[in-house]
């Protein structure tokens, strides 16, 4: 049985932050509860979970340091820019031992601990973790210690995978599992527009290729052997697959993702830089 997680506050409870609020939620590990906040009541009164007080900037002018109450990690869900500002609001509103947690891309651990005197985490889960599916990459802040560590990873177990790096590790990591489900969707998209031009109707394309991805990946999650092998059991010697295999091999896959993932990281430390 997994450890219970203490109270946790995310604040900016969006996208991401509402993918980690029903992870944690789903899991039943928050015994200590949650608190999230929202900019507007509409979004903030759309959150009724078990166990979560929800809060709005809009009606609740204090709502962050509300949120805060007894919280042991916070969860940073606000865009990178406002990172830096929503620390020096809530500074003197964290606990002592509560661990300050990004979820935002370009805000360094050096940044936040500048700011606030607290243990600092960053992490970059990417969108699967919407469906609990998820790889988030996590980097420890100078002040943390293995046990604090342990409990973020926890946190994260609850939406998906978690990858422990150093910090100048975590851009690489946002080209593969960052960026990666929009390179599986733009493959997805490709074979499915090859089987319309084949004359399959738009249903049968959909249903055709999504399950074929689905179906390879759990049998590949349910498998002891690797990808390559996988491959090779299914492409019959002189068969069609093998024939299919050669071209796809001829058009360099591997040397495209190289490019594609340098030209990733490379605008990744634009950004880092402000460019």
């Amino acid at each position: 049985m997994s450890t219970p997680l203490p109270r946790i506050a995310i604040l900016g409870a969006g996208s991401m932050g509402g993918a980690i609020l029903a992870g944690l939620v789903d899991s039943g590990l928050a015994v200590d509860g949650v608190a999230v906040t929202n900019r507007t009541a509409a979004k903030a009164d759309a959150i009724v979970l078990p166990g979560v007080d929800s809060y709005a900037l809009e009606t609740h002018r204090a709502a962050n340091a509300t949120a805060l109450e007894g919280a042991r990690v916070v969860i940073v869900g606000v865009k990178p820019a406002m990172v830096p500002g929503l620390l020096e609001e809530v500074a003197e509103f964290l606990a002592d031992d509560a661990i300050v947690v990004s979820v935002a891309a370009g805000v360094t651990t050096a940044t936040m601990e500048g700011i606030i005197p607290n243990v600092v985490v960053r992490t970059m889960p990417n969108t699967p973790s919407v469906v609990r599916r998820g790889v988030t990459g996590l980097a420890a802040g100078s002040r943390a210690t293995e046990e604090q560590v342990a409990l973020v990873r926890a946190v994260f177990e609850t939406v998906g995978a978690v990858i422990e790096l150093p910090e100048e590790r975590i851009d690489a990591l946002s080209t593969i599992s960052g960026s990666g489900p929009a390179y599986v969707f733009l493959l997805i998209e490709q074979l499915t527009g090859t089987a319309l031009r084949m004359g399959f109707t738009a249903e049968e394309a959909r249903l055709m290729v999504e399950q074929t991805f689905l179906g390879a990946s759990e049998l590949l999650a349910d498998s002891d052997a690797d990808p390559a092998e996988l491959r090779r059991r299914v492409t019959s010697p002189k068969g069609t697959t093998e024939r299919a295999i050669a071209v796809m091999e001829e058009a360099d896959l591997g040397g495209m993702f190289d490019r594609a993932t340098a030209a990733a990281l490379a605008r990744a430390k634009e950004l880092a830089a402000g460019a």
